[in-house]
């Protein structure tokens, strides 16, 4: 951490062998008895979607600084990039799926506005846990019997699964024939800002490059998570500074320079705005 250098191991995407379709799924027994040096609990950032079930047990799990208590019914969406440590899940059981961004077919407003943890009442959860054992069976299937192989039937199946589980949230205000445009309008900006957020810190940036006007990125953005473009880019910013200041080691300059500021004191006044506090009284707190 002295020289800068990142103290969150990284994952990337590494299927078993026979099992390269971009979904492998798992449970936690498989996590535990994989990783015997309990690296689980340790900071991590996959480079891949990791969507876990849990059908019984507690436990405790940490995502991009927030701590969420596990217990039956909880479901966990770790997205590419997040940081997060599977604090204690000695006692927990469930399905426990990696998959490759791209791999689920479209990106509604509903899944992107999902937290990384939340709770299914028991109903859901008994239709949520028959699928992803659907999902299983198949990928079991296919990686034991490649003519049996279907990449798109093991894409709709984690789409069904993710439909299933995902959280109720209110349908916005003039929700209609417009959700359509609307949510690919927000994926667009999505990616872009996740693609350019060290570099470009205007929403008009975006509207430029995607060739769209402020006023429609703002409505997509506010229809698809509830706040305007302009929080959303400002929100992304902050969570990428919090987890350079409690992950590495770079002085406060110097992850002012990583995320596109030109001085310390852009930054400073920025991430005091956001969170309240200085760079270096958070990470101090932290």
């Amino acid at each position: 951490m002295e020289n800068g250098h990142d103290a969150v191991r990284q994952l990337r995407y590494l299927p078993a062998v026979g099992a390269a379709y971009g979904v492998e799924v798992l449970d936690f027994a498989a996590l535990r008895a994989m990783d015997v040096q309990r690296r689980r609990t340790r900071p991590q950032r996959p480079d891949f979607h990791v969507f876990a079930l849990i059908g019984s047990g507690d436990g405790a799990h940490e995502a991009d600084f927030r701590d969420y208590r596990l217990r039956a019914g909880c479901v966990v969406w770790i997205r590419p990039g997040m940081v997060h440590r599977w604090t204690d899940v000695d006692a927990c059981d469930g399905p426990l799926i990696l998959f490759r961004p791209g791999f689920l077919p479209g990106f509604t407003a509903a899944e992107a506005a999902a937290p990384a943890c939340w709770d299914l009442d028991p109903q859901r959860l008994s239709l949520a846990l028959p699928a992803a054992d659907h999902l299983g069976r198949e990928h079991g299937a296919a990686v034991s019997n490649p003519r049996l192989a279907s990449p798109a039937l093991l894409s709709h199946l984690l789409a069904a699964l993710i439909l299933r589980a995902l959280p109720d949230t209110p349908v916005p205000a003039g929700a209609g024939e417009a959700d359509g445009r609307g949510a690919e309008v927000f994926r667009a900006y999505r990616a872009a800002v996740e693609a350019h957020f060290t570099d470009w810190h205007r929403v008009a940036d975006y509207a430029r490059a995607l060739g769209y006007d402020v006023r429609t990125l703002t409505r997509a953005t506010r229809a698809a998570t509830g706040t305007g473009a302009k929080t959303f880019l400002d929100q992304r910013i902050l969570l990428e500074a919090k987890r350079l200041l409690a992950h590495t080691g770079l002085p406060v300059g110097g992850c002012a320079r990583r995320l596109g500021f030109k001085d310390t004191g852009n930054f400073t006044t920025f991430f005091r705005r956001q969170a309240g506090l200085a760079p270096a009284a958070w990470r101090a707190a932290y």
